[in-house]
């Protein structure tokens, strides 16, 4: 049997040189070799570990470079093993009996050496076991001579660091590199005898891939989104949110890390596969797309345009529960906009004020009635103002410059832009900083509005720079609720956002993000990577990978704790909407 395991290449690279059936040449040195202007080098596996779990020679089928490693493995008869053995037997048991002669002490080594045979010819007399020789060769190839050789020494160093020793071909470069050709034979060897289980724990049984849990009712395997490619072995990356714990996910990185290239194309293949998506665009980067795909830009902050708090979903499909849903978004709303203390102590004030102007409208607890139009803010303002409880006349005073005043256009008219649009882009660029943080609020409470209906259609909310909404309690208490009840409308939360350190320094924002079954983390700042390694548990290496990744590199987290690392990859016609781009 023999194993090859083909170097990965990058797209750069294309095809080596020379024919479709060979080099074009070969130039022969004690040590390398060089074919076609490329340098390669082939060691052999010579020291094994006296113990090995599975998978321990992963580092080195997952190192980044182009290596090819061939395991040559030939089953021994049971006769020649059984001879063997008692053969290996006998001379360990010479070499104790003459140590105990001599006055010596026990040579550990040589006792566990023994007791191993022992075992093994146990086994083998009992056909539990079968011996091979097998014989683990390697070869290396770099564009120069001294990173060759610097390969070479970090792959003996892996090695060395599992108490296995490797040898160079000296003299028999070209053996070498023919044993780990897909041609199946092995002029170089040593052989070497292993049991069946060390053979089997020196095989790629390990994956740096994501285990795959998607699996249908039918227990056919679910497709989802192409990701990316996995940094590791070039395999694509699929992901289905929907498939998961829960269906929302984070992602996390420094400004620059392609955090939103990598949304964008998430969003896109979730349209592909019939997902309502809305989106809370802060900077106005979206809306190019939108345009793109036959979506609608709500450009809040323009002339005309208006989100009315109170407006109820379709009879037809909402929850019975959907007008008291509404009357506490309006609860959280007013708390964004005046400050949560002041929200409090009107709180049953705003709470009497707002149930009688959807009475005074024709609105009750009947869903038959909710088709007559909703009241707006300027009504359960008015109810206020005019009541006898002082708590609701200064709630009502201090939420007047929002109905009436500098911020008056946002809230003091029904909704002007449908609800049902397969993309709805929600720009905030329009808007000053006071009100970026309350119109995410009301964003959020429409679509939780929509999501409440019974249809079970797919739908997700994307939050690009999420930390605007989760700097706020009441916002943040808002998004906890919402991450922790979406699952059961078929809804997904997908937030991306920056300033990771300060998202996981509050425990709401924690709570947000422990909520997310998909985690993806791309690039991280120096500041930032001890809170991200500390609540993602990241191990030594995840956390070099964060600091140091390209553009658009990242690390997928699964529910179940497998990881992967991918390179994020999107059509080359798509690949202009992709890219940052502010709307004008």
């Amino acid at each position: 049997m023999a194993l090859i395991r083909t170097p990965r290449r990058t797209r750069s690279e294309g095809p080596p040189a020379g024919s479709w059936f060979g080099p074009g040449g070969v130039e022969v040195h004690a040590r390398h070799l060089e074919i076609d202007g490329v340098h390669a080098a082939t060691v052999t596996l010579t020291g094994y570990p006296a113990e090995v779990l599975p998978g321990w020679l992963e580092a080195i089928y997952t190192y980044p470079a182009r290596i090819d490693v061939a395991i040559h493995a030939e089953p021994v008869a049971p006769l020649a093993a059984a001879s063997r053995l008692r053969k290996q037997r006998a001379r360990l048991e010479a070499g104790r009996r003459g140590d105990a002669d001599r006055g010596r002490l026990e040579d550990p080594v040589i006792e566990a050496a023994a007791a191993d045979a022992q075992d093994l010819a146990h086994r083998v007399a009992r056909a539990s076991a079968k011996l091979f020789r097998a014989a683990i060769h390697l070869t290396a190839y770099a564009d120069s001579l001294e990173e060759l050789e610097q390969v070479l020494a970090e792959i003996k160093g892996l090695l060395a660091a599992q108490l296995a020793t490797l040898t160079p071909a000296t003299f028999r470069q070209i053996e070498g590199w023919t044993a780990t050709l897909p041609v199946g034979i092995d002029p170089l060897g040593p052989a070497r005898t292993l049991a069946t289980e060390a053979l089997a724990a020196c095989l790629p049984i390990a994956s740096p891939d994501l285990t795959r849990l998607d699996h249908g009712d039918g227990g056919d395997a679910v497709g989802g989104v192409l990701w990316g490619l996995n940094t590791a072995t070039g395999n694509p990356v699929f992901w289905d949110r929907w498939t998961q714990q829960n269906h929302n996910s984070v992602i996390l990185g420094a400004s620059g890390g392609g955090k939103s290239y990598l949304a964008k194309t998430d969003l896109l293949r979730e349209l592909y596969q019939g997902t309502t998506v809305s989106v809370i665009d802060p900077e106005g980067e979206y809306a190019s797309l939108a345009q793109a795909v036959g979506g609608t830009v709500v450009a809040l902050g323009a002339p005309g345009v208006r989100i009315n708090p109170l407006t109820l979903p379709d009879p037809a499909s909402a929850g019975p529960d959907a007008l008291t849903r509404r009357a506490l978004d309006l609860h959280a709303l007013v708390g964004v906009l005046v400050g949560e203390k002041d929200a409090d102590e009107g709180r049953a004030a705003l709470d009497r004020a707002t149930l009688t102007a959807y009475r005074d409208a024709g609105i009750t607890p009947d869903p038959r009635t909710w088709t007559a139009p909703a009241p707006d803010l300027s009504a359960v303002i008015k109810l206020m103002r005019e009541s006898t409880d002082p708590a609701g006349q200064r709630l009502a005073a201090r939420l007047d410059p929002f109905v009436a005043g500098a911020h008056g256009g946002l809230f003091d008219a029904p909704t002007s832009h449908r609800l049902d649009t397969h993309l709805t882009v929600y720009t905030l660029n329009g808007l000053p900083e006071q009100l970026k943080t309350a119109a995410m609020l009301l964003i959020l409470s429409e679509v939780w509005g929509q999501a409440g209906t019974a249809d079970g259609h797919r739908r997700m909310v994307l939050i690009d720079e999420a930390w605007l909404a989760m700097k706020d309690p009441v916002a943040a208490r808002f998004l906890f609720r919402l991450a922790k009840s979406a699952r059961k409308h078929t809804l997904a939360l997908a937030m991306v956002t920056q300033d990771a350190a300060d998202v996981l320094g509050t425990e709401l924002g924690a709570a947000v993000v422990a909520n997310a079954a998909t985690q993806v983390l791309l690039r991280q700042a120096p500041q930032a990577i001890d809170a991200v390694a500390d609540a993602f548990h990241l191990c030594a290496g995840e956390r070099a990978f964060l600091l140091t990744c390209p553009r658009g590199h990242a690390l997928l987290t699964a529910a179940d704790g497998s990881k992967a690392t991918f390179a994020s990859l999107a059509e080359p016609d798509a690949a202009n909407l992709l890219h940052t781009g502010i709307a004008t």
